[in-house]
């Protein structure tokens, strides 16, 4: 881990209390958990270094993640899962519904889906052996470190979004690897295939 959790660091701006309510949230339940069982998403007092999420409708913008400040151990029930509905980029502000902030990584997943519209899942996750190991899988990595949560970060997985080779995993220099695909249980395998293969 680069850098100690320490909150959310953008504005967020809720626009309603109503959790999110979607089938594919059951799925999504199942892999914090599985997530959870594997340290791919350690835990430290009162969260999880790890976030994950579902665009809700092809070709929109707004997506289901894991709470801020919520373990992926405890994340079982809806009140756990927050939908972002707009992020404003050049303010740092996002718009979200839900009966807890969104995770801290919000506006790094929200700039995925923009720039990939095929893409309706995003994990991100923390793990030693996957880090040290991405160069040598080919996992494109960031050139430079960003702290978490910034639009710096964001523009460091810009660069790298639509490189050779990021079809489904990349990894934040020191900062844990993202996998993107299609659904949740393709984002979810595929980080278990490459945990197999460190």
């Amino acid at each position: 881990m680069a850098e100690q959790y320490r909150g959310v660091k953008f504005v967020t701006e809720m626009v309603g209390m109503k959790v999110p309510s979607d089938k594919r949230i059951d799925r999504l339940i199942y892999w914090c958990g599985i997530f959870d069982k594997k340290g791919l998403a350690p835990p430290y007092d009162g969260g999880s270094y790890g976030n994950l999420s579902f665009r809700l409708k092809p070709g929109r913008g707004n997506f289901v993640i894991t709470a801020a400040q919520s373990g992926l151990a405890d994340s079982t029930s809806l009140d756990r899962f927050v939908e972002v509905n707009e992020v404003d980029f050049d303010r740092g502000v996002v718009k979200a519904s839900g009966a807890r902030n969104p995770s801290s990584e919000s506006m790094v997943h929200a700039a995925i889906y923009n720039h990939r519209p095929e893409v309706n899942a995003i994990f991100h996750g923390h793990c030693k052996a996957i880090s040290e190991n991405a160069e040598r899988l080919g996992i494109p990595i960031t050139k430079q470190e960003a702290p978490y949560g910034t639009l710096a970060l964001v523009d460091r997985v810009l660069e790298i979004i639509n490189t050779p080779n990021t079809d489904g995993m990349m990894e934040m220099r020191n900062h844990g690897f993202i996998s993107l695909s299609i659904n949740l249980d393709d984002a979810g395998k595929r980080v278990l295939r490459t945990l197999n293969q460190c």
